[in-house]
């Protein structure tokens, strides 16, 4: 039997692949024990114990990137947290780790490496974080989401997914999901998506530019988040949602997307083959435009910098696009081309890998 330390959190793009591994290890090996390293701060900490794993918690320890009275303090409380991690490592016979990011990984990395047991890492953005760099150099078994992550020992096995979606059959759900957002008729549906705290400029535009949209003859799914200064249009085939639970039926009746670039967003879009027009969160490294780069230049997306999403350019290059569905065939084609919809299970063998060549 093999015990499993999944190591990550804090946020959903740490998360959310850790929970999808687990449960593709689980799915796969019944007899296995997984347990998951996290924070009590962190996102894990609810979500971990709903999806019925066990969740063990070290403390929240940031990366100090300034002088201060933590980062003097920061080696000795790295050092507790290590510590930490080899006791349970050592006490539940850990056979592997296996690290996802965020503030628990790099005490697990450590930890691990001290204990001499393999370490597995999975990259979800394009730019990787200091933990999973360090991680890296523990260890050849490194996966990563996009091919051009430049880290150490990479494999390319894409982005564990939900279940519900990496499996979804778009076309066996369309007339429930219809139904369940009261899709007018046979109309075609754009759907809008900013993330869970929305996206100013995308909720701005669409609603402006709503009633062009559904006169063409389409619906808006638009999940707007939880932004106050949105004004809902009240149009008849606008169908705007603070938060939407059924995003596997939003994206079954999907015919086109306009959306951030995180990377969990990325990756469902291009496996399940949805032409998207990817507006790139503005502030941070830059790593949202990057996540989207393979599956624009295969074809598969449009990339439109969100200074430059504007009411011109929805009437002159959405509107176009809705009206063009031999275009969207050709994105759909080609963003199933560079998709991957079997990430977690291909990160489940490259962690068995692991394991083999550890074992004398």
């Amino acid at each position: 039997m093999t015990t499993y330390l999944l190591a990550g959190g804090g946020t959903a793009g740490h998360v959310n692949p850790l929970l999808a591994t687990a449960d593709e290890l689980r799915r796969t090996e019944k007899s296995a024990t997984i347990i998951v390293l996290g924070t009590a701060e962190g996102l894990e900490s609810r979500l971990v114990p709903e999806s019925g794993f066990e969740l063990v918690t070290i403390a929240k320890l940031p990366f100090p990137r300034a002088l201060s009275v933590s980062a003097v303090t920061y080696p000795a409380r790295l050092a507790k947290a290590v510590r930490a991690v080899r006791t349970i490592i050592r006490e539940r016979k850990v056979d592997v780790v296996v690290g996802f990011g965020g503030y628990a990984s790099a005490p697990a990395y450590l930890a691990a490496r001290a204990e001499r047991i393999p370490i597995v890492v999975h990259e979800a953005n394009s730019i990787p974080g200091i933990a999973n760099k360090l991680g890296a150099a523990f260890t050849r078994f490194v996966g990563v989401t996009f091919a051009e992550t430049p880290i150490a020992h990479a494999t390319m096995v894409g982005m564990p997914l939900r279940r519900e979606i990496a499996s979804l059959d778009r076309e066996s759900l369309r007339d429930e999901a219809r139904r369940f957002f009261g899709i007018r008729g046979t109309n075609p549906v754009l759907l809008v998506t900013g993330g869970s705290t929305g996206a100013a400029r995308i909720n701005a535009t669409v609603a402006a530019t709503a009633a062009e949209i559904i006169a063409s003859g389409w619906d808006i799914i638009h999940t707007v988040g939880e932004s106050r200064e949105f004004r809902d249009p009240a149009i008849p085939g606008y169908h705007a949602l603070p938060y939407c639970n059924r995003m596997d039926l939003a994206l079954a009746v999907a015919e086109l997307v306009i959306a951030r670039a995180g990377a969990a967003t990325v990756s469902e879009l291009s496996g399940l083959g949805i032409p998207t027009v990817f507006v790139p969160y503005p502030v941070g490294n830059g790593e949202q435009t990057r996540n989207a780069s393979d599956i624009v230049a295969a074809g598969g997306a449009l990339l439109c910098l969100d200074a430059d999403f504007t009411p011109d350019f929805v009437r002159t290059t959405v509107l176009g696009l809705m009206s063009d569905a031999p275009a969207r065939r050709a994105m759909s084609q080609a963003s199933t081309s560079v998709g991957i919809r079997d990430g977690a299970a291909r990160l489940a063998a490259l962690i068995r890998s692991a394991i083999a060549q550890a074992t004398p």
